[in-house]
């Protein structure tokens, strides 16, 4: 146990993660939206596969049609839980390699308070969670702005059990979102997972340069 929490930036080693960041910033290529997602999914694919490392693993035997084989299979119990809406191809991405994970959902918005948008709340509307207690709880969402919205999540999700680690895992995060993360979940076991870390929010909280609202990338434009 540690009490400096690890932040692992795959803007800071070599992977497609970087390929697939940059046609996820790209204006021109984010206009199609399957690529969009796809290129969310498949960074979610690499992450979860990066994060399977840290896993605990116990030996089963496998019977084969010529023998017995004895093989690892991770030993703990993992749900993977996603900010709504925003999070769900990379939530998809997670769960195409964690395939017997758990799943929970989490619905959090901005309310916002004045007409520039510069002033909100992140508030919780609906939470659909099996119990963490003692489980691996890797927590998705594309962007991580102000911090808000998963610690919002995170806290909610408290409320069926006491995670054994936390993985935060986003695409995109804005340097003071890392530090709120850092200041308010657990340091002795949570881990940062992040594609690049950008240094500014804009007036409007949104990540600069980051990739615009993925959200509407991802399913379209709201009102």
């Amino acid at each position: 146990m540690t009490d400096i929490m690890e932040i692992i930036d795959f803007a800071k080693r070599p992977s497609l993660v970087s390929r697939y960041m940059l046609e996820l910033r790209d204006v021109e290529i984010q206009r199609d939206p399957l690529r969009f997602r796809h290129n969310l999914e498949r960074i979610g694919q690499i992450m979860a596969y990066e994060i399977s490392k840290c896993l605990d693993y116990e030996q089963v035997d496998v019977t084969t049609p010529l023998g017995v084989a004895p093989s690892l299979t991770p030993a703990d119990k993992i749900v993977i839980g996603t900010i709504l809406r925003a999070g769900l191809p990379l939530h998809q991405g997670f769960l195409s390699y964690f395939d017997h994970a758990e799943n929970a959902f989490v619905s959090a918005y901005r309310k916002y308070r004045d007409q520039d948008h510069e002033k909100f709340d992140v508030l919780i509307e609906y939470l659909a969670s099996p119990s963490v207690e003692g489980k691996v709880l890797m927590l998705v969402d594309p962007m991580l702005a102000t911090g808000s919205s998963m610690e919002l999540g995170y806290r909610a999700l408290l409320t069926r059990g006491n995670p054994k680690h936390i993985h935060v895992a986003a695409v995109i995060a804005s340097q003071a979102a890392v530090d709120y993360v850092r200041d308010t979940f657990p340091a002795d076991k949570t881990t940062i997972w992040v594609g690049a870390i950008d240094p500014d929010l804009n007036a409007q909280s949104y990540i600069v340069p980051g990739l615009g609202d993925a959200g509407d990338l991802a399913f379209g434009e709201k009102e």
